[in-house]
């Protein structure tokens, strides 16, 4: 639980990441560039590791998004917990950082902490959760913070 002196971290369950997972989230969101659908390409232009198919960046913060999906009403809930706020108004920030790449075979697990922001002068309850999607050797490689929005308790209506 939250406190104003301490933090909880969470941390999700794992997932191992398939070739095919990463060629579909190419296909489905339209990222045709030579670094994720043509392999002479990238053998011929890339160095070291890249040298093999990789996730590309906004997949590794979906796939971030999507392991925490089953644990963020519990983590909001606790957060929440005795803060008088209204209706939740949904994410309204996204700031993010590669520090590393995701290859197929790659097993990876997200660590989250929330923290409350002070309300806004408008009485918005603002909530960060920062993320940390990490590998199977222990390296973060990447991290990125959602701004959650929750509206004034006195614009719902029941």
């Amino acid at each position: 639980m939250n406190s104003a002196n301490t933090t909880r971290r969470y941390k999700t369950h794992r997932r191992t990441i398939t070739e095919t997972d990463i060629v579909t989230f190419v296909n489905v969101v339209g990222l045709h560039e030579p670094f994720f659908i043509d392999m002479e390409y990238i053998q011929q232009n890339m160095e070291g590791a890249h040298r093999k198919r990789f996730a590309p960046g906004p997949m590794i913060i979906s796939l971030g998004m999507g392991l925490l999906a089953t644990y963020v009403s519990e983590i909001i809930a606790n957060t929440l917990k005795e803060q008088d706020v209204g209706p939740f108004g949904g994410m309204t920030g996204l700031q993010a950082r590669l520090r590393g790449a995701l290859f197929p075979g790659d097993t990876i697990h997200v660590e989250c902490e929330p923290r409350l922001l002070p309300k806004t002068s408008r009485g918005y309850t603002l909530m960060e959760l920062q993320h940390w999607v990490i590998n199977q050797h222990g390296e973060a490689i990447a991290d990125f913070t959602e701004t959650l929005t929750f509206l004034p308790k006195e614009s719902h209506s029941s």
